[in-house]
């Protein structure tokens, strides 16, 4: 029995009229303000620094647009001379609902301000990035951390893409 309620997730998992499901192993540290979730995940053997997935919901209609978002996120990794690192950018849709997803690898120069876990940039790092758009508005679902640890849950975050759906 013991088992079973640990198994069960101690927060909701839902906004913007979608649910998902957090990959085994990423615990929710529940919500925060902006964020509908925040996941702890472990680093990968040799990585000091932990990454850091969240789960942002702004409200409907807030938080800027997809392009304008996927182009701030392009701006936080730095390549080696100074400017933003290349991206890949894909277009898919998951569960009837539009996703946009960025993969970018570099210096990661963290978002600003005073929720950023850190302003300085971070050699080394790796931004997985997606923002669904939901019935009720979009996520914005941003994994950083150093490259090898992102890599290591690559598949996971593509595992909670995929299970977003319809609440």
């Amino acid at each position: 029995m013991l088992a079973f309620l640990l198994a069960v997730p101690l927060f909701a998992e839902s906004a913007a009229g979608l649910k998902w499901t957090a990959p085994a192993g990423w615990k929710n540290e529940g919500s925060r303000p902006m964020r509908a979730a925040t996941y702890d995940i472990a680093p990968a053997a040799g990585d000091k620094d932990a990454p850091e997935c969240a789960v942002y919901f702004f409200g409907a209609g807030r938080g800027g647009s997809v392009e304008a978002n996927v182009e701030r996120w392009k701006n936080q990794i730095l390549a080696p001379d100074g400017k933003p690192a290349g991206a890949n950018i894909q277009k898919r849709t998951i569960h009837g609902f539009a996703v946009t997803t960025i993969d970018s690898s570099g210096a990661y120069t963290g978002m600003g301000g005073p929720m950023a876990k850190s302003n300085t940039n971070q050699p080394g790092y790796r931004l997985l990035g997606a923002i669904v758009e939901g019935p009720g508005g979009n996520l914005f679902i941003k994994l950083t951390g150093p490259s090898k640890t992102i890599e290591a849950n690559q598949k996971k975050f593509e595992q909670l893409l995929d299970s977003f759906q319809k609440e």
